[in-house]
């Protein structure tokens, strides 16, 4: 290739190239190296609650259909024919038992029950008279993924056989995951989706925005406006009046967390929602529940983090799933997911929905500072002079120290650029077309490092 992926990111000097957020070829390669390998997110269970029901997800730039067949078993195939390569389903969700091509009528079964393989090629026209009886329907099924789990009801997937499980690619970022998914009284799972999915495109490269979950409190400039006029649950007081936070690099495949260590105490009770009574009530009732339940010690809430490659969640509240869909190298579809308790109250639902809109998503009022920020840092690695001079990633570099309970991370303190430089290095490993062995074996080295 033309360009130096050696020179591309030094992580050792804290630069990154700005080729990375514009280069079509370093585009290309990271659908052939990093998202056809990595351990993505595809959707949520919810999107799926019935038999035969479909969601149209994507899997870097492939389009998937995520479905719940007739056995209640959820599906991951590529949204493709097997003979010409037409769209399959071309809404984003509905309910469907198989999926027919509108080109030439190739049928795919949603399940296994009727040939045992999920995505099986079922009905072909003209099979016995145009094909004489020859083709092997066996053969051309629809592409399913290698591998896929259903974590507390949020599904993931890779292509690649050889990935590993994905408790192991998450480490103990796993606990961070966990406390966007867990319910609020501290008990495993039992959340759900609310106000469906928010969608829409951005003029920027994906990897702007998943640094800038992935650990970038420096930013809390831009939203300045926001935080002097309040926007929190009750609908006052400061965004960003939140306990110290702590920035938290996992050498583990890159992800990382802003937040706090974690079975630290927990705080005495703060009013959440005190302009809503019963929203209120609730909360202070589900506090009293954890207390009881984790013995004074809790898995933080107090957490924004990015699951390496392109996931954001949130912990806290707002709870959300932010998933960066790489369209081009200046463009993304950027796709929101809100969370609450499955048992939760209407009142309590209602009052969530409300907050959440006003903060994040293209109308919230912290996303649209955020997408003017990426959409002209992308805008900047376009021009052939600015293309020579690379970002600065230079904060914190050379201080990390191991947080004592985490494998494999590491802080600084508050702010840092360490999570950042991690994100990059580990990017390259994977668009170098490192394999799944020798990328283990660099994490566990860093990991003891």
């Amino acid at each position: 290739m033309a360009l130096s992926l050696d020179t591309l990111v030094d992580a050792r000097a804290g630069t990154v190239s700005r080729e990375l957020f514009a280069s079509q070829e370093l585009f290309d390669l990271e659908q052939e190296h990093l998202f056809s390998r990595a351990w993505l997110f595809v959707g949520h269970e919810s999107m799926v609650p019935g038999p035969d029901d479909y969601f149209v997800s994507r899997m870097g730039t492939d389009s998937v259909i995520l479905t719940r067949d007739r056995q209640n078993q959820i599906q991951v195939l590529l949204n493709s024919c097997a003979h010409r390569g037409m769209k399959l389903c071309r809404q984003d969700q509905g309910n469907t038992r198989a999926f027919s091509c509108p080109y030439h009528g190739w049928t795919f079964t949603t399940d296994g029950k009727l040939s045992s393989i999920p995505g099986a090629l079922t009905g072909v026209p003209g099979l016995n008279r145009h094909y004489f009886g020859e083709l092997d329907t066996s053969a051309w099924g629809l592409r399913r993924v290698a591998k896929l789990v259903n974590f507390k009801g949020t599904i993931w997937a890779t292509w690649d056989p050889d990935a590993p499980d994905f408790e192991e690619y998450l480490g103990d970022m796993k606990l961070y995951l966990d406390s966007a998914l867990d319910h609020r009284d501290g008990s495993p799972g039992g959340s759900e989706m609310i106000a469906g999915v928010q969608k829409w495109r951005i003029g920027t490269n994906w990897k702007i925005i998943a640094e800038n979950f992935n650990g970038d409190l420096y930013h809390d400039i831009s939203h300045r406006s926001v935080d002097s006029i309040g926007i929190g649950p009750g609908g006052k007081g400061r965004r960003d009046a939140t306990p110290q936070r702590t920035s938290i690099s996992f050498r583990h495949f890159g992800h990382g967390v802003i937040g706090r260590a974690p079975y630290q105490d927990e705080e005495p009770y703060k009013p959440l929602f005190a302009n809503h009574p019963e929203v209120e009530d609730y909360y202070r009732g589900l506090y009293d529940k954890r207390e009881a339940l984790l013995g004074g010690k809790v898995k933080v809430l107090h957490s924004v983090g990015g699951v390496f490659p392109n996931v954001a969640i949130h912990g806290r509240q707002p709870r959300t799933i932010g998933v960066f869909h790489p369209i081009s190298p200046t463009e993304t579809e950027m796709w929101r997911i809100f969370l609450v308790d499955k048992d939760a109250p209407q009142a309590v639902k209602d009052a969530h929905r409300h907050y959440y809109l006003r903060y994040s998503g293209p109308g919230g009022m912290t996303e649209s500072d955020d997408t003017e920020n990426w959409t002209y840092a992308t805008q900047s690695c376009r021009g052939s002079i600015a293309r020579r001079t690379p970002f600065n990633y230079q904060m914190g570099l050379g201080h990390a120290e191991p947080i004592p309970g985490l494998r494999g991370a590491v802080t600084t303190g508050e702010f840092t650029e360490e999570n950042n430089r991690n994100y990059y290095k580990r990017w390259a490993q994977f668009v170098r077309g490192l394999s799944w062995a020798e990328l283990m074996a660099a994490s566990r080295a860093e990991q003891g490092a």
